[in-house]
């Protein structure tokens, strides 16, 4: 498996220089370069359609707000009569943590291949074997796409919470999220699925 960081794409064609030796480097490059346009467009893969970026943004943004207010619905939780002054804050500075499924976007690598159809084959069958993508928030273009979103004019109503979308690959590509400095954020449940 071909580990990929988002932030450091150079790393990507030492990976590949390894993995696939015979190759011309200017070949690894492309195919480098390529394994990265996959990841930073990935597609999301929600509710039986996909979703490229960036233009079904408004089309995924209406497709999600059912499952933000229903996440972010207040009546479920008990409301107390008297609060504090701090926990009313801290009540509104909670964030709803969302995860999307994403794809990567193999269209978004070939258009890089031009007419390469070796390389083209070759991208596919990195990517049925999976990528391993390192991340930070702002390299996967949708998660910076719905962070922005204005969700509570998107939904017609005032939401209580700040909603954060964490993108969790679908397919056989792993994503791990770096924290700063480069290091490996500790896995654990990533939230309420989308």
């Amino acid at each position: 498996m071909i580990s990929c960081n988002l932030t450091k794409p150079e790393s990507t064609f030492d990976q590949v220089r390894k993995a696939y030796a015979d190759l011309k480097p200017i070949d690894v490059c492309l195919v480098a370069t390529a394994i990265v346009e996959c990841g930073h467009f990935a597609k999301v893969a929600y509710d039986g359609k996909e979703y490229s970026w960036p233009s079904d943004q408004s089309s995924l943004a209406k497709a999600l707000v059912g499952d933000v207010q229903t996440a972010s619905n207040p009546n479920d939780e008990p409301k107390p009569k008297k609060i504090s002054k701090a926990k009313a804050k801290l009540m509104e500075e909670t964030v709803l943590k969302l995860s999307i499924p994403i794809v990567a976007n193999q269209q978004a690598g070939e258009a890089l291949l031009g007419k390469r159809k070796d390389l083209k084959t070759l991208l596919g069958d990195i990517l049925k074997e999976g990528v391993e993508y390192l991340y930070t928030p702002t390299d996967i273009r949708w998660r910076w796409a719905l962070e922005r979103v204005n969700w509570s004019t998107v939904s017609g109503g005032e939401l209580p919470h700040h909603v954060m979308f964490l993108p969790e690959f679908a397919d056989k590509c792993i994503g791990i999220e770096l924290g700063p400095g480069g290091k490996r954020k500790k896995t654990g449940k990533k939230g309420s699925a989308a």
